[in-house]
């Protein structure tokens, strides 16, 4: 990635008017590898009762003027924030997206009080498996958690923060 792009990409907060570009970003990798699930319908149909009134929050990715990447903060408990509906635009992976806002993420989870960052993924997805295991995620041991809401989920990771 060329210094330029990066002094190109800006992440932000979510803002009103946001809903269609972050719907269609995770619409856009979930249904090329798998099927929206009835949880994915109402958390992109309605972002604000889901994620954002709950005390999560939400991260844009902007290059230029178009939003190309997102990162959602699912307030779990007082300590305890998800990383969940990421996503980068197919035509802008590549230029470390992910990575900005994965960091991001976990220096918004910190500020907001998180002790612990967890995560649900799929063990197909080779590229998003690395940028966790990059950042210092670890896979939980299966059987120690409730069943996921996602029948794609099998894979849960935690980052321990201090």
């Amino acid at each position: 990635m060329s210094p330029d792009s990066i002094k190109r990409i800006l992440i932000r907060s979510f803002q009103p008017g946001d809903e269609t570009a972050f719907r269609s970003l995770n619409e856009a990798w979930i249904t090329r590898f798998f099927v929206l699930e009835e949880k994915d319908r109402a958390t992109l149909g309605d972002p604000q009762k889901y994620i954002l009134q709950p005390g999560g929050q939400i991260l844009l990715a902007q290059l230029s003027d178009q939003v190309v990447g997102c990162c959602a903060l699912m307030r779990m408990d007082d300590q305890t924030f998800e990383i969940a509906k990421m996503a980068v635009a197919e035509s802008a992976q590549g230029l470390g997206i992910g990575k900005l806002l994965m960091q991001e993420s976990i220096d918004l989870a910190r500020k907001l009080g998180a002790r612990r960052l967890y995560l649900e993924t799929n063990s197909k997805l080779k590229p998003a498996l690395h940028l966790y295991s990059h950042f210092g995620f670890r896979t939980i041991a299966e059987g120690t958690l409730p069943p996921s809401p996602y029948a794609r989920a099998d894979v849960r990771m935690e980052l321990l923060l201090d």
